[in-house]
């Protein structure tokens, strides 16, 4: 008995940069198209100032990016006691959509000075901080009561808001310390620690939560409950003489190693995204003459999906090594090859094997649908897989599975297609790093004819 014939199609790998969701660089207190931060300043902390847009989303001097990033001070979102100014948040939000970009969101509690404070009402409460707590950077007492019932419960309440909202990308888990950097997390008790983490991890069970490295007890206790990432806000510092306390001390080569060994945090990368952030800015690395790729390499080692270089200019001469920063932070996802019967019939089964490689080096950590889609002249058919692609990790992937054909499709030539969709509005999502895209954001993988006489498929491999 003859058999129908198997068709396999082996994409072309691209290298062009790819902008996709949830990696790259991220803009700062801005979106898309803005114009950036002029010199070596940059603001954080308070109320988004929105420039005047044009209509053209690139970004001068920076790369394009899928991600906007508003760091905001408690003070400006719960300016009364249980009263809440989410119009901040929500702007932030639909700016960012209308820029093709999601919204990394961090609450911080407050910042270093008396213009970065707490909630005015909060502070009435407690008087003036003590002085003992100058030291760790603390601007309240973190172990009064009230820091976990009132800070903690703003943050239940902004998971109760946003948790699962599809334009938010992540949330930092922000607990203590100027800037919500998490300056004295290991001062805390073990009641106080576990009640400002479990604000985040019960309030935001599907959008991403991502942990300041600090230290064992804290970050342990917050991958306990949840898988949750890690970020640190000084990438980029690699040489002594920086810091009036010590001529050879350094983030890159006496912290961040060191305490990510140190807090558990190793293998975080598997299960929650890792979001760096420049030291000062990336005109400063120039300056200061550290080395670009070597900064590079040890963040790639440290799976980064993420970077905010503080919507500031990237030094022109250094575009070539962002590019190639680019080409593999967070996942990269290309097709390696697919195999598909060249005929099937109403009501029967389109079965495939597909093999996958993740040329980056982090997952994707939302789950996007696989679809695979039956194009033709009196009818087209979307099919949702069941693939979940948050589980393919840098390397290799395979993907077998079989779609059923409706009993009633029409018979007749269809051009067979594939794309990662958005999950809320099945549209097309992730680039893959393979030519065939077409404009519609689906790839183009051969042609399948519906017919109602068939053999046996050959084995699909």
């Amino acid at each position: 008995m003859s058999t129908c014939k198997v068709l396999v199609t082996r994409p072309k790998i691209i290298d062009d940069v790819l902008i996709n969701p949830g990696i790259g660089f991220m803009t700062f207190q801005r979106f898309n198209g803005d114009n950036l931060n002029e010199g070596k300043g940059w603001t954080e902390g308070f109320p988004i100032v929105y420039q005047d847009f044009d209509g053209n989303l690139e970004n001068e001097n920076h790369p394009m990016t899928s991600i906007a990033y508003f760091r905001i001070y408690w003070k400006y979102i719960e300016q009364e006691k249980g009263s809440y100014n989410w119009e901040l948040i929500d702007k932030a939000l639909a700016t960012a959509r209308a820029r093709k970009q999601t919204l990394m969101l961090r609450i911080a509690p407050y910042g270093a000075n008396d213009e970065e404070d707490v909630p005015a009402w909060y502070r009435e409460l407690l008087g003036k901080p003590p002085e003992k707590f100058d030291g760790p950077g603390w601007m309240v007492d973190a172990e009064d009561p009230t820091y976990a019932e009132y800070f903690g419960g703003f943050i239940r309440a902004l998971g109760r808001r946003y948790d699962g909202h599809p334009d938010m990308e992540s949330v930092d888990l922000s607990i203590v310390g100027s800037w919500g950097e998490g300056i004295g997390s290991n001062l805390l008790t073990r009641t106080t620690r576990e009640a400002l983490v479990d604000a985040y991890t019960d309030s935001f069970k599907e959008t991403p939560l991502v942990m300041l490295l600090t230290d064992k007890k804290t970050n342990g206790y917050g991958l306990s409950q949840a898988d949750v990432g890690w970020r640190v806000d000084c990438l980029g510092d690699v040489c002594g003489k920086a810091w009036e306390f010590s001529d050879d001390w350094s983030h890159m080569n006496d912290y961040y190693p060191q305490q990510l060994i140190r807090s558990g945090m190793q293998e975080a990368w598997k299960k929650a995204p890792v979001s760096l952030e420049v030291c000062w800015v990336v005109q400063h690395w120039k300056d200061m003459g550290w080395d670009i790729d070597y900064i590079i390499d040890q963040s790639l080692k440290w799976h980064i999906s993420s970077f905010n270089a503080k919507s500031s200019p990237i030094p022109k001469e250094w575009e070539p090594n962002v590019n190639r920063w680019l080409n593999k932070m967070g996942y990269r996802l290309a097709l390696r090859k697919f195999s598909f019967p060249e005929t099937v019939k109403p009501g029967g089964k389109l079965a495939f094997a597909s093999w996958w490689e993740n040329l980056g080096v982090a997952p994707c950590y939302k789950k996007f649908p696989l679809a695979l889609r039956l194009k033709g002249d009196q009818s087209t058919q979307v099919f949702i897989t069941d693939a979940n692609i948050s589980d393919w990790l840098p390397g290799d992937s395979l993907f077998d599975s079989t779609v059923w054909i409706p009993a009633d499709m029409p018979l007749g030539n269809y051009q067979l297609e594939i794309a990662i969709l958005y999950g809320h509005t099945h549209q097309p999502a992730i680039q893959l790093a393979n030519t065939g895209r077409q404009p519609d954001g689906w790839y183009v993988l051969g042609n399948v004819e519906v017919q109602l006489e068939l053999e046996s498929p050959d084995v699909i491999e």
